[in-house]
């Protein structure tokens, strides 16, 4: 396996470095280590067959896949994340998911994401063309940002052969096997997915129409006249149409939009880098126009107010 690490980085730079590093052989998306001079990381990069398997080793850090990384010109992926060592929170698709060691995720690269680590951290990644993976999973957009827990069916055989696989690969399995290998993997993915979530009968166009809903408010979510009916005409789409494709989730689009600002904006609360900016200013930029609206729907979704929350979680930073 291919492998690039911070090894003879400058602690100067460092962070700026690695993510050069980073998107040059895999994704563009931004790292923020706690220790941004200090931190170590170690990617190792191989293939099996049709299948890209990635591991990165890293000290505790954040990263985003933001909308303006998706606009470069690499073909869309889906990642399936395996929490190996330690715990993360990832954002992803409307969802937040906390996963612990053996946990996965799937994450759709062409969508954004934000990934926190909160110790040393391990994962594993298998990445796979949106083509080849819907021959095993028909519709991953339904699994997109979902916690795949450990404990659920085959989940723990699977996690076991994808750490192997990321041992092995380039240093036991044989090319004319490596097809095989990958195939054998991909269907214990679709097997684990079976088991661990009752299958949806919708159509399978309604939720790559959803995902496509999804794609569009992640890029428009600071734009305070976002709404039903501003989607349906930016997509011509029928208001009618624009429901069904979203229900298929069961969270209208109103709320989803709600629930989404609020998490960004309880996101940017929590980064000391923003701590110069007022909770009015901070709520606005993500589409809010009312303060006291904000403060309100703050206190329902997360139990305190924004200011209470923003104090609590400066004192978990120092």
């Amino acid at each position: 396996m291919e492998k690039i690490s911070t090894i003879g980085l400058p602690t100067s730079g460092r962070t700026a470095a690695w993510n050069a590093l980073y998107a040059s052989q895999m994704s563009q998306v931004e790292f923020t280590p706690v220790d941004k001079q200090g931190f170590g990381a170690e990617l190792s990069i191989g293939t099996l067959g049709p299948v890209k398997l990635a591991k990165l080793t890293m000290d505790s850090y954040s990263v985003e896949r933001s909308k303006d990384h998706i606009n470069d010109k690499r073909p869309r992926i889906y990642s399936l994340l395996l929490q190996a060592k330690g715990s993360s929170t990832l954002h992803h698709c409307g969802h937040e998911s906390n996963m612990s060691e053996g946990d996965f995720v799937l994450i759709d690269t062409g969508l954004p994401h934000f990934f926190d680590t909160k110790d040393f951290s391990v994962t594993i990644m298998v990445r796979v063309l949106p083509s080849l993976l819907r021959e095993y999973l028909p519709t991953p957009e339904q699994f997109s940002g979902l916690r795949l827990g450990h404990a659920v069916g085959l989940v723990g055989t699977l996690g076991a052969m994808v750490e192997s696989l990321s041992e092995s690969v380039g240093n036991g399995i044989s090319a004319d096997h490596e097809d095989r290998v990958a195939r054998h993997l991909l269907e214990m993915i679709s097997m684990s997915y079976t088991a661990g979530f009752d299958i949806s009968d919708e159509s399978a166009v309604l939720w790559r129409r959803r995902n496509d809903v999804i794609s569009f408010i992640e890029s428009n979510l600071r734009d305070p006249g976002l709404c039903a009916s501003s989607i349906a005409t930016s997509l011509n789409l029928s208001p009618r149409y624009l429901r069904s494709v979203f229900s298929v989730s069961g969270e209208k689009i109103s709320a989803f939009i709600l629930r989404r600002r609020l998490e960004e904006c309880a996101r940017q609360m929590r980064n000391p880098a923003w701590n110069g900016h007022t909770l009015t200013e901070i709520a606005f930029s993500w589409g809010f126009n009312s303060a006291a609206h904000f403060t309100r729907c703050f206190r329902d979704k997360f139990g305190m107010a924004p200011r209470e929350y923003r104090s609590v979680a400066t004192n978990a930073h120092n």
